[in-house]
């Protein structure tokens, strides 16, 4: 079924017409459409899965029909789990018979940030649920190989397209220089070469041979380069604003967005940080025109769609808590006049806001001009054009839950995980013989049990293995501590715990390292040290007994010490003094 024929025909709706080159279309439509259907293209907004009529479960945010019948809203990034894909499939295809019932038929274009490994944060990711499970991203740079990195993203895109996703908030190819920041989880780590080669292999998966119906859309961030955070800290919060370069490798970082550009990637988005004592402007670069206009579309030539990170205009509420708008550098500006600036700015969508009103404001006094709205509006409606939505805008629901979590999609995450856990130090207690007593901790004892006999205390194990989390400081809000951030540096009590197990019996530590631990205790301690980037439990156990080959490698240096981190640049890499272990480390067993 589609908008054709469910609404009008093509002589009623020319733009319709699928004969018609792509350009004229946009253009047939942008000339029937007012300044209110113009001015709602520019927002991309959250929205969860619920009833169309009812206040979105998001932050207590509109209901889907005033989104689309008022706000003239068309673009969402989609949050939360469902349980399963045919419940988003039915639900997307009611959104898009909404879509449908407007006046132009304008269809929506969903998007969603990463939902296929095992991290939770409102701000960046989202549980896997019932889609296939896989490494973050540091995982599957862990594993160097860019067919699978390409498969992985073939697999998620017939996942997305299945229940209706079309664009991806990712991929996230900023370098990880500064190892305290909280964001790099999602990155290919420190090397921009590695970097650059898996970031465009990830387009050619998500996008395809050529771009068109079966795509999702990439939008690659953060230009030019979100890892430079001064201490480490993350510019969602206003004690992370500030990117420095004191090694004036700011070149350096843009060198995986040339690679995605390279690779075709159709969107981009700035970060939210702003560059200190560089030649550009020190405002976010979601504001700032040095960077889009200059940098993006002049010496770059990109002519896609350019989205804001999420909230620069708008205070909000989160949890709870008051959230200023991430409009660093221009604090003192109103929300229209920060409007105005991302505009001039010559980014074409705001990330997170609903406020059309705002901009129909700013065209209404002479501020900005129907022709500025019109060059934006062309780059997004041409994005829906290409990505097939005016001609079916609906998925097949019946097919939604053969497709997402698929038997071989989830073996291929399954192998991923094994493949990206990296060996980083082992005396001979690696591999284990099947069979022997284990003590776990961070591992379901049933799961241990297809591998041996569980025992309840070190001091009867043949082995220990015990998982920990890389270590992050408590911050004051919920939100904040979704954010990992502050020393790398385990407490005495996490050591004085490995050291008293490993005292009693040969023991392995395994870390999910989200950020790059201080290890030199632990390897000190254990028999033998293993690091993830989410893994599950038998998915270790394979890899530790011997049954998967270790073969993950280090996507960025492991610092020896808190010292070594503080006294590095944020933005030179592989610049903390006397690594405890380097990139591309890892071990065979």
């Amino acid at each position: 079924m589609t908008i054709s024929d469910t609404t009008a025909t093509s002589t009623v709706r020319p733009w319709l017409d699928a004969d018609l080159p792509v350009d004229e279309r946009v253009q047939l439509l942008l000339d029937a459409m007012t300044i209110e259907e113009k001015a709602g293209l520019f927002f991309h907004t959250m929205i969860a899965i619920g009833d169309l009529e009812e206040p979105n479960p998001v932050f207590a945010t509109p209901s889907a029909r005033e989104f689309l019948e008022t706000k003239r809203m068309t673009h969402f990034n989609l949050l939360g789990a469902a349980p399963t894909g045919r419940e988003i499939a039915a639900w997307h295809n009611a959104l898009q018979r909404l879509a449908a019932s407007t006046r132009l038929g304008i269809p929506v274009t969903l998007s969603t940030d990463p939902r296929h490994s095992f991290s939770e944060n409102p701000g960046a990711s989202i549980l896997a649920g019932p889609f296939s499970q896989w490494p973050e991203t540091l995982g599957l740079a862990a594993t160097r190989d860019e067919a699978l990195v390409e498969r992985f993203a073939d697999i998620a895109r017939q996942e997305y397209t299945a229940v209706g996703l079309r664009v991806a908030l990712h991929p996230q190819v900023d370098l990880a220089t500064e190892p305290r920041w909280a964001r790099q989880t999602a990155t290919f780590g420190e090397d921009a070469e590695l970097s650059g080669r898996l970031g465009a292999a990830y387009i050619r998966g998500f996008q395809g041979a050529s771009f068109g119906p079966g795509s999702v859309s990439t939008m690659t961030k953060h230009f030019p380069g979100g890892g430079p955070q001064k201490d480490g800290e993350d510019p969602h919060f206003p004690y992370g604003r500030e990117q420095v370069y004191p090694g004036g490798e700011f070149e350096l970082h843009l060198k995986p967005f040339e690679d995605a550009l390279a690779a075709g990637t159709r969107q981009m988005m700035p970060y939210y940080g702003m560059p200190v004592g560089t030649e550009y402007e020190e405002v976010g670069f979601g504001f700032n025109k040095s960077v889009i206009t200059g940098l993006l579309r002049e010496r770059y030539g990109f002519d896609g769609v350019v989205c804001t990170d999420w909230g620069l205009i708008s205070d909000s509420e989160i949890f709870g808590q008051p959230f200023p708008a991430r409009a660093w550098g221009v604090e003192h500006l109103t929300p229209r006049e920060r409007m105005k600036k991302v505009l001039d700015a010559g980014a074409d969508q705001f990330g997170g806001e609903a406020n059309p009103e705002l901009l129909l404001e700013l065209v209404a006094d002479g501020e900005v001009t129907e022709a500025r709205l019109d060059v934006s509006a062309r780059r997004i409606l041409r994005e829906k054009f290409e990505l097939g939505l005016f001609e079916n805008p609906y998925v097949d629901e019946d097919a939604a839950d053969d497709i997402v979590g698929r038997a071989d999609f989830r073996a291929a995450g399954e192998d991923a995980q094994r493949a990206s856990i990296t060996v980083l130090s082992n005396d001979g207690a690696l591999p284990f013989v099947r069979g022997r007593k284990l003590y776990v901790e961070g591992i379901d004892a049933e799961i241990a049990a297809s591998f041996g006999e569980v025992v309840e205390t070190p001091g009867e194990a043949d082995l220990a293995i015990i998982r920990l989390h890389a270590p992050f400081e408590e911050r004051e809000t919920m939100f904040e501590n979704f954010f990992h951030a502050g020393s790398l540096a385990f407490s005495e009590q996490v050591v004085a715990h490995v050291r008293e197990v490993a005292d009693a019996v040969p023991t392995v530590v395994d870390v999910l390292a989200d950020r790059p631990p201080i290890l030199t205790p632990i390897v000190e301690a254990a028999a033998a040290v293993t690091v993830n980037w989410g893994a599950s439990g038998a998915a270790l156990l394979d890899v530790l007994s011997g049954a998967f080959p270790a073969q993950g490698t280090l996507p960025f240096d492991l610092p020896r010490s808190m010292a070594a981190v503080e006294a590095s640049r944020p933005d030179v890499p592989f610049d903390t003094a006397d690594p405890l272990f380097r990139f591309g480390h890892g071990l065979s067993l």
